[in-house]
């Protein structure tokens, strides 16, 4: 054949595969999200193989293995007591919570961890919602708005380097910064999850954190799978408000929202590969149907080409450790 173009001579050896990669993946890309409960012991939890949640002792020992890989952050998920929910999420911006001792604990250790908080109110809310609930099933927007700043400015107070509204209530990013930045904490960054979908993929995490709604469903707050202007238009608002990250949630089925938002924004993307990925894949590596350590690295690679600089990833100790 006479082909004067042949792709494949940049695909023969190792080293021209090297020269010629496109998108590279490295534990500065990761960041790690940890469960954390009150008291001493850690529980594994049962819908996520090799996960768990730690006690707060434990927690700064994983972050700080974990830091010591090259993943330069965490995002802390607490899983509060019942006896502690109640419909006002007053738990929230407690100052002497869970969380907040999290963070100062983290910090002390691990002074060059970057430490990232969920800001929302399921893990609080006696309702299991993101936000207030009204006496009628509405999700109260603007009330809850003022919830999320007070929890922001607790996060702040106890040390956080980022907050990371994972609500979706509308105009809580200008509050946030408003806030924060009244109270003197110009430096503490917000990472929105701008286009946070209301997906199925989220099961496992909700078990693993007893946040599931009591009553309802997320689908007033959290986006339609079906649209995708809507993640521009929600990016939009958010950079405009003064959001430093903007994320997509879930990662792997949204891979065209991260390449969508990569082209219409210049702030950095994160994406999150949430709990219904890491369980299909370890499901599937389980029954011998995949190679584990090669999909993670496979699907962690597709969401960096997609566009995401950074990704949330239960995989993430691993991943650099392997890396």
């Amino acid at each position: 054949m006479n082909l004067p173009i042949r792709p494949r001579r940049n695909r023969q050896s190792p080293a021209i595969r090297d020269l010629v990669r496109e998108t590279v993946l490295t534990p500065g890309n990761l960041i790690y999200p940890l469960f954390l409960q009150d008291g001493s012991d850690n529980t594994p939890i049962s819908a996520m193989p090799g996960c768990q949640r730690w006690c707060v002792e434990d927690l700064v020992k994983e972050a700080g293995e974990a830091h010591a890989l090259g993943i330069p952050a965490v995002v802390l998920f607490p899983r509060i007591p019942d006896e502690l929910k109640t419909s006002g999420a007053e738990e929230s911006y407690n100052d002497e919570g869970l969380v907040p001792r999290a963070i100062k604990a983290l910090k002390a250790a691990h002074p060059t961890l970057m430490v990232i908080t969920d800001v929302a109110l399921d893990p609080y809310n006696s309702d299991g919602h993101d936000g207030l609930v009204a006496t009628d099933g509405r999700i109260l927007n603007d009330e809850t708005v003022e919830v999320l700043c007070q929890q922001a400015l607790c996060h702040a107070r106890a040390g956080a380097d980022i907050v990371a509204p994972s609500d979706m209530m509308d105009g809580r990013v200008e509050a946030l910064r408003e806030a924060l930045d009244d109270a003197g904490f110009t430096q503490v960054s917000i990472m929105s999850y701008t286009a946070k979908y209301a997906s199925a993929y989220y099961g496992p995490f909700r078990g693993a954190l007893d946040s599931a709604p009591k009553a309802g469903d997320k689908k007033t707050y959290q986006m339609d799978p079906a649209n995708a202007l809507e993640a521009l238009r929600e990016a939009s608002l958010d950079e405009a408000e003064g959001a430093d990250i903007l994320m997509v949630k879930p990662a792997g089925p949204y891979l065209d929202i991260i390449t969508r938002l990569r082209d219409a924004t210049t702030l950095p993307i994160a994406a999150y590969q949430v709990s219904g990925e890491y369980l299909m894949i370890k499901a599937g590596a389980a029954a011998g149907w995949l190679d584990e350590d090669k999909v993670v690295m496979e699907s962690l690679l597709g969401i960096r080409r997609a566009g995401a600089n950074m990704i949330l990833t239960y995989f993430a100790k691993k991943v650099a450790a392997v890396l």
